[in-house]
Protein backbone atom coordinates (compact mmCIF):
# COMPACT_ATOMS: atom_id res chain seq x y z
CA UNK A 1 0.00 0.00 0.00
CA UNK A 2 1.14 3.57 -0.52
CA UNK A 3 1.72 6.36 1.96
CA UNK A 4 0.78 10.04 1.99
CA UNK A 5 1.86 12.43 -0.74
CA UNK A 6 5.64 13.09 -1.02
CA UNK A 7 6.40 10.16 1.27
CA UNK A 8 8.12 6.93 0.16
CA UNK A 9 5.93 4.03 -0.91
CA UNK A 10 5.75 0.88 1.19
CA UNK A 11 5.06 -2.42 -0.58
CA UNK A 12 3.21 -5.31 0.98
CA UNK A 13 5.39 -8.12 -0.44
CA UNK A 14 8.49 -6.75 1.35
CA UNK A 15 7.97 -4.61 4.45
CA UNK A 16 11.63 -3.56 4.50
CA UNK A 17 11.44 -2.02 0.99
CA UNK A 18 10.66 1.67 0.37
CA UNK A 19 10.19 3.24 -3.08
CA UNK A 20 10.59 6.93 -3.84
CA UNK A 21 10.81 9.15 -6.93
CA UNK A 22 13.75 11.57 -7.02
CA UNK A 23 14.12 12.54 -10.67
CA UNK A 24 16.45 15.45 -9.94
CA UNK A 25 18.94 13.07 -8.26
CA UNK A 26 18.56 9.94 -10.39
CA UNK A 27 19.46 9.48 -14.07
CA UNK A 28 18.99 6.72 -16.62
CA UNK A 29 21.49 8.18 -19.14
CA UNK A 30 24.72 8.19 -17.15
CA UNK A 31 26.79 6.85 -20.05
CA UNK A 32 26.41 10.15 -21.91
CA UNK A 33 29.09 11.73 -19.74
CA UNK A 34 31.67 9.69 -21.68
CA UNK A 35 30.50 11.26 -24.95
CA UNK A 36 30.57 14.66 -23.26
CA UNK A 37 34.20 14.01 -22.28
CA UNK A 38 34.95 13.10 -25.90
CA UNK A 39 33.30 16.23 -27.28
CA UNK A 40 35.35 18.34 -24.85
CA UNK A 41 38.53 16.65 -26.03
CA UNK A 42 37.86 17.18 -29.74
CA UNK A 43 36.78 20.80 -29.28
CA UNK A 44 33.03 20.94 -29.82
CA UNK A 45 32.72 24.07 -27.65
CA UNK A 46 35.10 25.97 -29.93
CA UNK A 47 33.21 24.80 -33.03
CA UNK A 48 29.91 26.02 -31.59
CA UNK A 49 31.41 29.42 -30.84
CA UNK A 50 33.00 29.64 -34.29
CA UNK A 51 30.11 28.52 -36.49
CA UNK A 52 26.87 29.51 -34.69
CA UNK A 53 25.65 33.05 -34.06
CA UNK A 54 23.63 34.06 -30.99
CA UNK A 55 21.54 37.18 -31.55
CA UNK A 56 20.03 37.22 -28.04
CA UNK A 57 20.71 40.10 -25.69
CA UNK A 58 20.34 40.79 -21.97
CA UNK A 59 18.30 38.38 -19.88
CA UNK A 60 17.27 36.43 -22.96
CA UNK A 61 20.64 34.66 -22.72
CA UNK A 62 19.64 32.66 -19.67
CA UNK A 63 20.91 29.46 -21.30
CA UNK A 64 24.23 29.62 -23.21
CA UNK A 65 24.11 28.64 -26.87
CA UNK A 66 26.45 25.68 -26.27
CA UNK A 67 24.14 24.33 -23.54
CA UNK A 68 21.11 24.50 -25.82
CA UNK A 69 22.89 22.77 -28.69
CA UNK A 70 24.24 20.03 -26.45
CA UNK A 71 20.82 19.46 -24.91
CA UNK A 72 19.26 19.08 -28.36
CA UNK A 73 22.03 16.81 -29.66
CA UNK A 74 22.49 14.64 -26.59
CA UNK A 75 18.77 14.04 -26.13
CA UNK A 76 18.72 12.61 -29.65
CA UNK A 77 21.82 10.53 -28.98
CA UNK A 78 20.06 9.09 -25.94
CA UNK A 79 17.09 8.13 -28.12
CA UNK A 80 14.57 10.82 -27.16
CA UNK A 81 12.45 11.90 -30.12
CA UNK A 82 11.79 15.56 -30.85
CA UNK A 83 11.23 17.63 -27.70
CA UNK A 84 8.64 15.41 -26.06
CA UNK A 85 10.91 14.59 -23.11
CA UNK A 86 12.54 18.01 -22.65
CA UNK A 87 10.63 18.88 -19.48
CA UNK A 88 11.65 15.65 -17.76
CA UNK A 89 15.24 15.85 -18.98
CA UNK A 90 15.57 19.43 -17.72
CA UNK A 91 16.11 18.11 -14.18
CA UNK A 92 18.03 14.97 -15.14
CA UNK A 93 21.43 15.00 -13.38
CA UNK A 94 23.35 13.89 -16.47
CA UNK A 95 21.93 16.64 -18.68
CA UNK A 96 22.42 19.26 -15.96
CA UNK A 97 26.06 18.36 -15.29
CA UNK A 98 26.95 18.16 -18.99
CA UNK A 99 26.10 21.84 -19.33
CA UNK A 100 27.78 24.99 -18.04
CA UNK A 101 28.04 25.68 -14.30
CA UNK A 102 25.03 28.00 -14.25
CA UNK A 103 22.63 25.10 -15.06
CA UNK A 104 24.04 22.56 -12.59
CA UNK A 105 21.50 23.48 -9.94
CA UNK A 106 18.84 25.32 -11.92
CA UNK A 107 18.37 22.69 -14.63
CA UNK A 108 18.56 22.85 -18.41
CA UNK A 109 16.03 24.33 -20.82
CA UNK A 110 12.35 23.42 -20.91
CA UNK A 111 10.37 22.49 -24.01
CA UNK A 112 9.38 26.05 -24.95
CA UNK A 113 12.98 27.30 -24.93
CA UNK A 114 14.25 24.37 -26.98
CA UNK A 115 11.36 24.78 -29.41
CA UNK A 116 12.37 28.40 -29.98
CA UNK A 117 16.02 27.41 -30.27
CA UNK A 118 15.42 24.75 -32.94
CA UNK A 119 12.66 26.45 -34.95
CA UNK A 120 13.75 30.09 -34.72
CA UNK A 121 17.38 30.73 -33.79
CA UNK A 122 18.90 27.81 -35.70
CA UNK A 123 16.69 28.29 -38.78
CA UNK A 124 18.36 31.60 -39.59
CA UNK A 125 20.51 31.30 -42.68
CA UNK A 126 23.85 31.87 -40.98
CA UNK A 127 23.11 29.20 -38.37
CA UNK A 128 21.73 26.65 -40.82
CA UNK A 129 24.91 26.85 -42.88
CA UNK A 130 26.84 26.99 -39.60
CA UNK A 131 25.40 23.62 -38.54
CA UNK A 132 26.68 22.06 -41.77
CA UNK A 133 30.17 23.52 -41.23
CA UNK A 134 30.16 22.52 -37.55
CA UNK A 135 29.27 18.94 -38.45
CA UNK A 136 32.04 18.70 -41.04
CA UNK A 137 34.65 20.24 -38.75
CA UNK A 138 33.59 17.89 -35.95
CA UNK A 139 34.45 14.93 -38.17
CA UNK A 140 37.64 16.68 -39.27
CA UNK A 141 38.84 16.80 -35.65
CA UNK A 142 39.10 12.99 -35.77
CA UNK A 143 40.49 12.64 -39.30
CA UNK A 144 44.05 12.90 -38.06
CA UNK A 145 43.61 9.77 -35.92
CA UNK A 146 44.50 6.84 -38.16
CA UNK A 147 43.04 8.50 -41.25
CA UNK A 148 43.82 6.47 -44.42
CA UNK A 149 45.48 7.95 -47.49
CA UNK A 150 42.61 6.77 -49.70
CA UNK A 151 39.17 8.15 -48.83
CA UNK A 152 36.11 6.20 -49.98
CA UNK A 153 32.90 8.24 -50.30
CA UNK A 154 29.47 6.60 -50.37
CA UNK A 155 26.32 8.50 -51.34
CA UNK A 156 22.76 7.31 -50.85
CA UNK A 157 19.27 8.69 -50.29
CA UNK A 158 16.61 7.67 -47.80
CA UNK A 159 12.97 8.13 -46.87
CA UNK A 160 11.66 10.32 -44.06
CA UNK A 161 7.91 9.65 -43.85
CA UNK A 162 5.65 12.49 -42.74
CA UNK A 163 2.16 12.29 -41.30
CA UNK A 164 0.93 15.85 -41.60
CA UNK A 165 1.06 18.84 -43.92
CA UNK A 166 4.77 19.55 -43.70
CA UNK A 167 6.12 22.01 -46.26
CA UNK A 168 7.56 20.39 -49.42
CA UNK A 169 6.60 16.87 -48.38
CA UNK A 170 5.29 14.90 -51.36
CA UNK A 171 4.34 11.41 -52.45
CA UNK A 172 7.30 9.29 -53.58
CA UNK A 173 6.35 6.43 -55.87
CA UNK A 174 9.46 4.38 -55.11
CA UNK A 175 8.89 4.42 -51.34
CA UNK A 176 5.10 4.45 -51.68
CA UNK A 177 4.65 7.15 -49.04
CA UNK A 178 4.35 10.88 -48.46
CA UNK A 179 7.82 11.82 -47.28
CA UNK A 180 10.94 13.88 -47.49
CA UNK A 181 13.82 12.42 -49.51
CA UNK A 182 17.13 13.31 -47.77
CA UNK A 183 20.53 12.69 -49.34
CA UNK A 184 23.59 11.57 -47.32
CA UNK A 185 27.34 11.37 -47.93
CA UNK A 186 29.48 9.04 -45.78
CA UNK A 187 33.13 8.08 -45.57
CA UNK A 188 34.29 4.49 -45.14
CA UNK A 189 34.46 4.90 -41.35
CA UNK A 190 30.77 5.67 -41.06
CA UNK A 191 31.00 9.43 -40.52
CA UNK A 192 28.20 11.42 -42.16
CA UNK A 193 30.13 14.15 -43.95
CA UNK A 194 27.15 15.97 -45.45
CA UNK A 195 23.38 15.75 -45.69
CA UNK A 196 20.65 17.55 -47.57
CA UNK A 197 16.91 17.55 -46.88
CA UNK A 198 14.92 17.50 -50.13
CA UNK A 199 11.25 17.43 -51.14
CA UNK A 200 9.75 13.96 -51.30
CA UNK A 201 9.23 13.85 -55.07
CA UNK A 202 12.79 14.57 -56.28
CA UNK A 203 14.99 11.92 -57.87
CA UNK A 204 17.51 10.07 -55.72
CA UNK A 205 20.51 11.87 -57.25
CA UNK A 206 19.02 15.38 -57.11
CA UNK A 207 21.56 17.82 -55.64
CA UNK A 208 24.47 15.36 -55.66
CA UNK A 209 26.98 18.00 -56.74
CA UNK A 210 26.20 20.24 -53.75
CA UNK A 211 27.36 17.51 -51.35
CA UNK A 212 29.96 15.60 -53.33
CA UNK A 213 32.08 18.17 -55.18
CA UNK A 214 33.05 20.31 -52.13
CA UNK A 215 34.03 17.15 -50.24
CA UNK A 216 36.21 15.93 -53.13
CA UNK A 217 37.91 19.33 -53.26
CA UNK A 218 38.51 19.27 -49.50
CA UNK A 219 39.99 15.77 -49.51
CA UNK A 220 42.25 16.44 -52.50
CA UNK A 221 43.43 19.66 -50.89
CA UNK A 222 44.55 17.50 -47.95
CA UNK A 223 46.47 15.24 -50.33
CA UNK A 224 44.01 12.32 -50.22
CA UNK A 225 43.09 9.96 -53.05
CA UNK A 226 39.29 9.84 -53.43
CA UNK A 227 37.15 6.91 -54.60
CA UNK A 228 33.37 7.18 -54.99
CA UNK A 229 30.68 4.47 -54.82
CA UNK A 230 26.94 4.72 -55.49
CA UNK A 231 23.99 2.63 -56.65
CA UNK A 232 22.12 2.77 -59.95
CA UNK A 233 20.21 5.92 -58.97
CA UNK A 234 23.47 7.82 -59.55
CA UNK A 235 24.23 6.25 -62.93
CA UNK A 236 24.28 9.58 -64.79
CA UNK A 237 26.82 10.70 -67.40
CA UNK A 238 27.19 14.12 -65.75
CA UNK A 239 28.37 12.39 -62.56
CA UNK A 240 30.89 10.24 -64.46
CA UNK A 241 32.24 13.30 -66.27
CA UNK A 242 32.53 15.38 -63.09
CA UNK A 243 34.38 12.60 -61.28
CA UNK A 244 36.75 12.02 -64.20
CA UNK A 245 37.44 15.76 -64.44
CA UNK A 246 38.40 15.74 -60.74
CA UNK A 247 40.62 12.67 -61.13
CA UNK A 248 38.37 10.58 -58.86
CA UNK A 249 38.01 6.80 -59.21
CA UNK A 250 34.46 5.44 -59.03
CA UNK A 251 32.30 2.32 -59.10
CA UNK A 252 28.62 2.93 -59.84
CA UNK A 253 26.01 0.30 -60.57
CA UNK A 254 24.10 0.77 -63.84
CA UNK A 255 20.71 -0.66 -64.79
CA UNK A 256 20.69 -3.63 -67.13
CA UNK A 257 19.51 -3.22 -70.72
CA UNK A 258 19.49 -5.28 -73.92
CA UNK A 259 22.82 -3.91 -75.15
CA UNK A 260 24.61 -4.77 -71.91
CA UNK A 261 23.08 -8.23 -71.77
CA UNK A 262 24.15 -8.82 -75.37
CA UNK A 263 27.77 -8.22 -74.28
CA UNK A 264 27.53 -11.02 -71.71
CA UNK A 265 25.28 -13.33 -73.74
CA UNK A 266 27.79 -16.20 -73.54
CA UNK A 267 27.53 -16.17 -69.70
CA UNK A 268 23.72 -16.22 -69.47
CA UNK A 269 22.85 -19.87 -70.36
CA UNK A 270 22.94 -22.28 -67.43
CA UNK A 271 25.94 -24.65 -67.65
CA UNK A 272 25.22 -28.16 -68.82
CA UNK A 273 25.11 -30.89 -66.19
CA UNK A 274 23.99 -31.26 -62.59
CA UNK A 275 23.66 -27.80 -61.00
CA UNK A 276 25.97 -26.99 -58.12
CA UNK A 277 24.57 -26.28 -54.68
CA UNK A 278 27.03 -23.42 -54.45
CA UNK A 279 26.21 -20.52 -56.81
CA UNK A 280 28.23 -20.40 -60.01
CA UNK A 281 29.66 -16.86 -60.38
CA UNK A 282 31.35 -15.49 -63.50
CA UNK A 283 32.74 -12.05 -64.30
CA UNK A 284 33.40 -10.15 -67.48
CA UNK A 285 34.92 -6.74 -68.20
CA UNK A 286 34.31 -4.84 -71.44
CA UNK A 287 34.07 -1.34 -72.91
CA UNK A 288 30.59 0.09 -73.37
CA UNK A 289 29.22 3.40 -74.56
CA UNK A 290 25.59 4.31 -73.97
CA UNK A 291 23.86 6.72 -76.33
CA UNK A 292 24.02 9.53 -73.75
CA UNK A 293 27.75 9.02 -73.05
CA UNK A 294 30.41 11.03 -74.83
CA UNK A 295 32.98 8.25 -74.51
CA UNK A 296 33.21 4.52 -73.88
CA UNK A 297 33.77 3.37 -70.29
CA UNK A 298 34.72 0.12 -68.61
CA UNK A 299 31.80 -2.00 -67.43
CA UNK A 300 32.19 -5.02 -65.16
CA UNK A 301 29.46 -7.67 -65.24
CA UNK A 302 28.72 -10.27 -62.60
CA UNK A 303 26.55 -13.27 -63.54
CA UNK A 304 25.33 -15.68 -60.86
CA UNK A 305 23.56 -19.00 -61.42
CA UNK A 306 21.71 -20.20 -58.29
CA UNK A 307 20.27 -23.63 -57.63
CA UNK A 308 16.52 -23.66 -58.22
CA UNK A 309 16.44 -20.38 -60.14
CA UNK A 310 15.53 -20.46 -63.83
CA UNK A 311 17.31 -17.23 -64.83
CA UNK A 312 20.72 -15.92 -63.73
CA UNK A 313 21.21 -12.85 -61.57
CA UNK A 314 23.06 -10.22 -63.59
CA UNK A 315 24.57 -6.96 -62.38
CA UNK A 316 26.61 -4.27 -64.14
CA UNK A 317 29.04 -1.72 -62.69
CA UNK A 318 30.61 1.17 -64.56
CA UNK A 319 34.08 2.01 -63.26
CA UNK A 320 37.41 3.61 -64.06
CA UNK A 321 39.30 1.37 -61.62
CA UNK A 322 41.96 -0.88 -63.10
CA UNK A 323 41.44 -3.72 -60.61
CA UNK A 324 40.47 -7.23 -61.74
CA UNK A 325 36.74 -7.66 -62.30
CA UNK A 326 36.15 -9.71 -59.16
CA UNK A 327 37.97 -7.12 -57.02
CA UNK A 328 35.86 -4.31 -58.52
CA UNK A 329 32.64 -6.13 -57.60
CA UNK A 330 33.85 -6.89 -54.08
CA UNK A 331 34.84 -3.25 -53.59
CA UNK A 332 31.46 -2.04 -54.84
CA UNK A 333 29.56 -4.47 -52.60
CA UNK A 334 31.00 -2.76 -49.54
CA UNK A 335 28.79 0.17 -50.47
CA UNK A 336 26.03 -1.64 -48.60
CA UNK A 337 27.54 -0.39 -45.35
CA UNK A 338 26.21 3.09 -46.23
CA UNK A 339 22.69 1.68 -46.12
CA UNK A 340 23.50 0.22 -42.70
CA UNK A 341 24.66 3.62 -41.43
CA UNK A 342 21.46 5.24 -42.66
CA UNK A 343 19.52 2.54 -40.83
CA UNK A 344 21.52 3.25 -37.67
CA UNK A 345 20.67 6.93 -37.99
CA UNK A 346 16.99 6.08 -38.28
CA UNK A 347 16.94 3.69 -35.32
CA UNK A 348 19.41 5.33 -32.94
CA UNK A 349 18.95 9.09 -33.36
CA UNK A 350 15.58 9.16 -35.17
CA UNK A 351 16.83 11.39 -37.96
CA UNK A 352 13.78 10.58 -40.08
CA UNK A 353 11.44 12.04 -37.44
CA UNK A 354 10.92 15.48 -38.97
CA UNK A 355 7.65 16.75 -37.54
CA UNK A 356 7.98 20.54 -37.94
CA UNK A 357 5.51 22.19 -40.29
CA UNK A 358 8.18 24.41 -41.85
CA UNK A 359 10.76 22.89 -44.19
CA UNK A 360 13.54 25.02 -42.70
CA UNK A 361 12.75 23.74 -39.21
CA UNK A 362 13.02 20.17 -40.46
CA UNK A 363 16.38 20.96 -42.08
CA UNK A 364 17.65 22.05 -38.67
CA UNK A 365 16.34 18.91 -36.97
CA UNK A 366 17.99 16.72 -39.58
CA UNK A 367 21.33 18.44 -38.92
CA UNK A 368 20.96 18.07 -35.14
CA UNK A 369 20.35 14.35 -35.63
CA UNK A 370 23.34 14.05 -37.97
CA UNK A 371 25.58 15.73 -35.39
CA UNK A 372 24.24 13.35 -32.72
CA UNK A 373 24.91 10.40 -35.02
CA UNK A 374 28.47 11.56 -35.69
CA UNK A 375 29.20 12.04 -31.99
CA UNK A 376 28.03 8.47 -31.40
CA UNK A 377 30.09 7.17 -34.31
CA UNK A 378 33.21 9.06 -33.16
CA UNK A 379 32.70 7.57 -29.70
CA UNK A 380 32.58 4.13 -31.28
CA UNK A 381 35.62 4.76 -33.49
CA UNK A 382 37.89 6.58 -31.06
CA UNK A 383 37.02 5.54 -27.53
CA UNK A 384 35.70 1.97 -27.56
CA UNK A 385 37.94 -1.04 -26.92
CA UNK A 386 38.45 -3.22 -29.98
CA UNK A 387 36.22 -6.02 -28.69
CA UNK A 388 33.10 -3.80 -28.78
CA UNK A 389 33.92 -1.48 -31.68
CA UNK A 390 31.48 -3.36 -33.91
CA UNK A 391 28.50 -2.54 -31.69
CA UNK A 392 25.72 -0.63 -33.44
CA UNK A 393 24.70 2.78 -32.14
CA UNK A 394 21.49 1.21 -30.87
CA UNK A 395 23.55 -1.28 -28.83
CA UNK A 396 25.65 1.58 -27.46
CA UNK A 397 22.45 3.33 -26.39
CA UNK A 398 20.96 0.31 -24.71
CA UNK A 399 24.11 -1.04 -23.09
CA UNK A 400 26.25 2.02 -22.31
CA UNK A 401 24.22 5.24 -22.54
CA UNK A 402 21.30 3.76 -20.60
CA UNK A 403 23.26 3.40 -17.38
CA UNK A 404 21.46 4.30 -14.17
CA UNK A 405 23.08 6.64 -11.70
CA UNK A 406 22.46 8.69 -8.57
CA UNK A 407 23.73 12.22 -7.99
CA UNK A 408 25.18 13.06 -4.59
CA UNK A 409 26.33 16.60 -3.85
CA UNK A 410 29.06 17.27 -1.31
CA UNK A 411 30.56 20.56 -0.25
CA UNK A 412 33.04 20.75 -3.13
CA UNK A 413 32.09 18.02 -5.61
CA UNK A 414 29.21 16.34 -7.36
CA UNK A 415 29.37 12.55 -7.27
CA UNK A 416 27.56 10.58 -9.96
CA UNK A 417 27.26 7.02 -8.66
CA UNK A 418 26.69 4.74 -11.68
CA UNK A 419 25.18 1.28 -11.69
CA UNK A 420 27.70 -1.30 -12.87
CA UNK A 421 26.30 -3.40 -15.71
CA UNK A 422 27.52 -3.38 -19.32
CA UNK A 423 29.29 -0.15 -18.40
CA UNK A 424 31.71 -1.46 -15.80
CA UNK A 425 34.31 0.49 -13.86
CA UNK A 426 37.05 -1.16 -15.92
CA UNK A 427 35.40 -0.30 -19.25
CA UNK A 428 34.73 3.28 -18.09
CA UNK A 429 38.39 3.72 -17.14
CA UNK A 430 39.53 2.24 -20.45
CA UNK A 431 37.42 4.67 -22.47
CA UNK A 432 38.60 7.66 -20.42
CA UNK A 433 42.23 6.69 -21.11
CA UNK A 434 41.56 6.40 -24.84
CA UNK A 435 39.85 9.79 -24.90
CA UNK A 436 42.70 11.41 -22.95
CA UNK A 437 45.20 9.99 -25.45
CA UNK A 438 43.52 11.71 -28.44
CA UNK A 439 45.42 14.66 -29.91
CA UNK A 440 44.05 18.07 -29.04
CA UNK A 441 42.49 20.04 -31.92
CA UNK A 442 44.62 22.72 -33.57
CA UNK A 443 44.29 26.10 -31.97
Amino acid sequence: MGESQNQPFQLSFNRFLRVDFQGCRVTSDGGLILVRELDERIGLSGLIEEHLADSRTGRNRQFPLADLLRQSVYSRLAGYEDLNDAARLSVDPTFRLMGSEKVWERGVALTSTLQWFETDLLTREENLTGLARLNRELVAQAEGVGSPYRVVLDMDSSESPVYGEQEQSAYNGYFGSVCYHPLFLFNSQGDCLAAKLRPGNVSSAEGWEELLLPEIERQQRDGKEVVFRADAAFAKPEIYEALEACGVKYTIRIPANENLERDVAELLPRPVGRPSVKPLVEYKSFLYQAASWKTARRVVAKVEHHLGELFPRVGFIVTNLTLPSRAVVRFYNKRGTAEQWIKEGKLAVNWTRLSCHRFRGNEVRLWLSVIAYNLGNLWRRLALPRRIQNWSLTSLQQRLVKTGGRLVKHARYYWLLLAEGHLSRRLFASMLRMIAALPLPDG
